[in-house]
């Protein structure tokens, strides 16, 4: 990790775009995203590991990135990664707060939560498990299930959340087509489940 990101002044940004929320609870609104590069969860199906290494991505700092996702107009920023939570974040979640823009992570819960946010989404993997405390902040559990055995893994996580988390099950993309209908059915006679998709990957956005 490059030692000026860790003061959390500097971020390497792998990229940021406005764009629409594809996943989860706020699915469909306007968003601007802001991907953090640097991830060690190392899930095999990721679908952006150029994002892993954060020594690729140039560092940019906080108030650089409040002044740009303000300027677009957009009113939720979306930190993303890789793994954002690798960072202090306490900077970065005040820049845009001074902008009155709402912050939005996503995260693996993997490393302690910093930052002040409007919403937590922890999506935990079996790589790396989400540290208790971050499953305890979360208002959104994103499960993605690959293989019928992540039902188990998913329930699992599920008992540590907070009474008012928002639980929901996602396929992973390349395996959609088989998981889809196992998802479906489990939704059916687990009603405490709700159902997430890439919208945004049929809609063809980022």
């Amino acid at each position: 990790m490059n030692s000026a990101a860790t003061t959390g002044l500097q971020l390497p940004v792998m990229e940021h775009f406005y764009t629409i929320q594809g996943e989860g609870f706020h699915q469909g609104r306007a968003a601007y995203f802001v991907r953090l590069g640097g991830c060690d969860v190392g899930c095999t199906w990721c679908d952006v590991k150029e994002s892993w290494e954060a020594e690729k991505h140039p560092l940019m700092p906080v108030e650089k990135i409040a002044e740009t996702v303000a300027q677009s107009g957009a009113k939720i920023c979306v930190v993303t990664g890789g793994e954002p939570l690798m960072y202090n974040l306490d900077a970065l979640t005040a820049a845009l707060h001074a902008e009155n823009i709402r912050t939005h992570i996503e995260t693996s819960g993997a490393y302690p939560l910093s930052g002040s946010w409007d919403w937590i989404c922890v999506s935990p993997k079996r790589f790396k498990l989400p540290l208790t405390e971050c499953l305890k902040a979360a208002h959104e559990l994103k499960a993605i299930v690959w293989h019928r055995n992540d039902f188990r893994f998913a329930e699992e996580q599920a008992a540590k959340v907070s009474a008012n988390c928002l639980l929901y099950l996602q396929p992973e993309w390349s395996n959609e087509k088989e998981c889809l209908p196992m998802i479906i059915e489990y939704a059916k006679q687990h009603q405490q489940w709700r159902i997430s998709l890439q919208t945004h990957k049929y809609m063809n956005i980022p």
